[in-house]
């Protein structure tokens, strides 16, 4: 199934099925009482979520918006965890991916852990761009969204980017 940006693949407290991006992004978003949604998560192409259900089943965490047009294979939930039953090897291939996301987690905590908030974010471009190219990621995050992801209030993501665009 295809999705365009803005389109939600889940939403926060429902229960479903998985899906394997096949291609494009999705943010992950939590909603919290207050009304604020918190990004917390980047799917990327490859990715079968939501990661908490891939052993075992667990309303949605948080909703799954697609930040570009996407391409995404629907995984029925019976037919998901049948198939772990009758293959338990497909655990290895579930470890992996989580092994690979822990991985980029990492690298997004190497980001946040730079001193400069300039650095921050020349990181968390650099990273967008290995699946973005030539889209900046102002056109598929707000600066808030942006801010959350390194750190930093919007303000200091709207002088940052203001001082980048002197410098070109």
């Amino acid at each position: 199934m295809i999705l365009h940006k803005g389109e939600f693949l889940f939403r926060q407290g429902e229960h479903g099925g998985l899906y394997h991006i096949t291609s494009g992004l999705f943010k992950i978003v939590r909603l919290h009482e207050d009304g604020n949604h918190i990004l917390f998560n980047i799917i990327v192409p490859g990715e079968t979520i939501p990661h908490h259900s891939l052993i075992s089943p667990m309303a949605y965490h948080g909703t799954a918006i697609a930040l570009t047009t996407s391409e995404v294979e629907p995984i029925p939930a019976t037919e998901w965890y049948a198939q772990l039953e009758r293959e338990p090897l497909r655990y290895r291939d579930i470890a992996i991916q989580l092994q690979d996301k822990l991985r980029m987690m990492q690298q997004r905590i190497d980001q946040l852990t730079q001193i400069a908030p300039a650095d921050k974010l020349t990181h968390l471009q650099s990273w967008f761009q290995n699946y973005l190219s030539d889209i900046p990621i102002t056109a598929i995050l707000t600066q808030d969204e942006i801010g959350q992801l390194i750190g930093v209030r919007r303000e200091t993501v709207n002088r940052l980017l203001r001082a980048q665009i002197k410098h070109i």
